[in-house]
């Protein structure tokens, strides 16, 4: 039992190694909003919002305030014992604004996680009902991802691709969708430079209209260069289109900006609308809403992974100890933190070969450095 003593938020822009480009933008940083929750005994919790203008909404200056003036107030003086409550609350303090809740739930979960002595996972695992996953002989865990291949042209998807691979990774994302007419192109040029043993899944994050969306996987589809899914080829609130396009073509499509909560998913089920669902912390609102998702879609027969918007080490550690949870059936979209190039924390996950690692610590196992 601990009463909570503080919650607030710390603005971070970590720069990136290489720009990360999409059809939805371009950006060199990663900015995002870490949010601590402390306790009177001095147990700290770390949670992350980050600014996805595009997608969420959301600012580092919008999520500071909800924090500050609508969650914070939630939590302060509250017992952690109450948690589950207080994850409750959270949710109806607000509409939307479903980044900074992920934060402040993260934060909360990783000082119950602290408070227990258990890793993130084993905690996400326990509410799950299901079996705790198994640490690794040195603690810690292991999780599967893949890497993100910013839009460009053929040639520069092409060197990324084969620099990615030599890395280690054996499954790739690529963003497409900056112009229909040549994107078969840029698929073609990486699968040449990879050959067939590395997976290949795109990104058209909501840039192709219907017909072009439709156009270009059936190209896809008789040049047979073994995509694997199609995620989020038309806008984000078209889910009838979406459903239009899915009717259309044989690869599958995967719904990433279209899913934002439950309702969300519902249409998407109701209506055909998808293969499989990407679930992010920083659109459902936090672990909790995630594993409801998971659940759900799995519980309906679609594919699930998790994903992580262009966020730090604190957002993806939490999103990879989901997936540590309870598992996903398609390779999860966990590489946010490996286009940093330092990493502003003491501790946390670090990449190996198409892999993120997370050490034994309790909780997430890291702190911001001062």
């Amino acid at each position: 039992m601990a009463r909570i003593r503080a919650v607030w938020g710390r603005a971070l822009s970590v720069p990136l190694h290489t720009p990360f480009v999409t059809a939805l933008r371009r950006t060199s940083t990663i900015d995002t909003l870490v949010v601590t929750v402390l306790t009177v005994d001095g147990i700290l919790g770390l949670g992350e919002a980050p600014q996805v203008w595009a997608v969420t909404g959301e600012s580092v200056a919008s999520a500071a305030a909800c924090v500050e003036q609508v969650l914070a107030p939630v939590l302060v003086g509250a017992d952690t014992d109450d948690w589950p409550d207080l994850a409750a609350h959270l949710v109806g303090a607000c509409a939307r604004n479903f980044g900074a809740k992920a934060a402040v739930e993260t934060a909360l979960l990783d000082v119950v996680a602290h408070l227990a002595g258990m890793p993130l996972a084993h905690l996400l695992a326990d509410l799950a009902d299901v079996p705790r996953p198994v640490q690794g002989p040195g603690g810690g865990f292991e999780v599967a991802t893949d890497v993100t291949i910013s839009a460009g042209s053929p040639d520069a998807l092409g060197a990324a691709a084969a620099a990615r691979v030599a890395e280690g990774f054996t499954r790739l994302k690529l963003k497409v969708g900056t112009d229909a007419a040549t994107d078969v192109a840029r698929v073609r040029a990486v699968r040449e430079v990879v050959g067939g043993g590395v997976g290949i899944r795109l990104d058209a994050n909501q840039g192709w209209s219907r017909e072009e969306a439709v156009t270009v996987i059936r190209a896809l589809s008789e040049a047979d260069l073994g995509v694997e899914v199609v995620e989020q080829p038309v806008a984000g609130d078209d889910v009838e289109g979406l459903a239009w396009v899915r009717s259309r073509v044989d690869l599958p499509i995967l719904a990433d900006e279209t899913v934002f909560g439950m309702s969300d998913l519902d249409r998407v089920l109701r209506l055909g609308a998808a293969d499989a669902v990407n679930v992010k912390l920083a659109k459902c609102g936090g672990p909790v809403a995630g594993l409801r998702l998971l659940a759900r879609a799995a519980e309906a027969g679609l594919g699930t992974m998790v994903g992580s918007m262009m966020e730090s080490h604190v957002g993806v550690a939490a999103a990879a100890s989901l997936v540590a949870a309870v598992g996903t059936n398609i390779v999860s979209d966990l590489d946010a933190a490996w286009w940093a190039a330092q990493s502003p924390y003491a501790g946390g996950p670090a990449y190996g070969p198409g892999v993120i690692r997370f050490g034994p610590g309790a909780g997430l196992g890291m702190s911001l450095v001062p």
